[in-house]
């Protein structure tokens, strides 16, 4: 047997906020995809550093060209609006045991606001865009926008599709598979609604433990 989830939402679902399902789609919280978590940093209209904790996103290319395809920004950010004006963003992977302070620029993120002090984060210039990188992430990408499309057509969100330009990595995660372990990319995954019941569950934070080598 399995369950069937349309894309009208069911009324015994139940949200784990008052306006989860008002932000994301039924869909997200019924498939409950993990998602690797990154801060995507950008100066503000007036200089300020802008941080915003992001998933939902994917990353490939061919050999001519690597990219960061975020497909859920939100237009109404200072991040969209950032990017849009720029033309560039640094995307700054960080251990989990960062995840309070990136989450502590969410709650502060006026436009006046230094959101790296907010963080406590140490600015590190980038070498190919006009973006702040934070220094404590293990591994840094710079990216230039490549591309904005609205895929709902709702004025929403956006994909926002940026090219690869430069890539740092920290001496220390340089080799072997310390990446991709509990000091390495932390995953988020919405917290997987209960099919039955339609009750909710928290948003889960996990770190990956390599099982096989191919």
């Amino acid at each position: 047997m399995k369950f069937e989830i349309g894309t009208e939402f069911p009324r015994y679902f139940q949200p784990a906020y008052p306006e989860e399902f008002q932000l994301f789609s039924h869909l997200e919280t019924t498939c409950a995809i993990p998602q690797v978590l990154f801060a995507i940093t950008t100066y503000k209209a007036n200089g300020k550093p802008n941080v915003c904790l992001h998933a939902w996103s994917c990353f490939h290319g061919d050999r001519t060209a690597f990219f960061a395809v975020m497909g859920c920004l939100y237009q109404h950010t200072h991040t969209y609006a950032n990017i849009l004006r720029e033309g560039c963003f640094c995307l700054n992977f960080l251990s989990l045991s960062y995840y309070d302070r990136l989450v502590a620029t969410i709650h502060q993120n006026e436009v006046e606001t230094d959101e790296f002090q907010v963080g406590e984060f140490s600015a590190g210039p980038c070498r190919k865009i006009h973006a702040p990188a934070i220094r404590e992430a293990f591994l840094n990408m710079e990216c230039s926008l490549h591309s904005v499309q609205d895929l709902s057509g709702a004025g929403i969100t956006a994909m926002v599709t940026g090219k690869v330009e430069n890539v740092w990595v920290e001496e220390g995660m340089a080799q072997g598979y310390r990446r991709h372990g509990e000091q390495g990319f932390p995953l988020l995954f919405p917290g997987p609604q209960d099919l039955v019941t339609g009750a909710p569950n928290p948003t889960g934070i996990a770190t990956l433990q390599l099982q096989k080598l191919d």
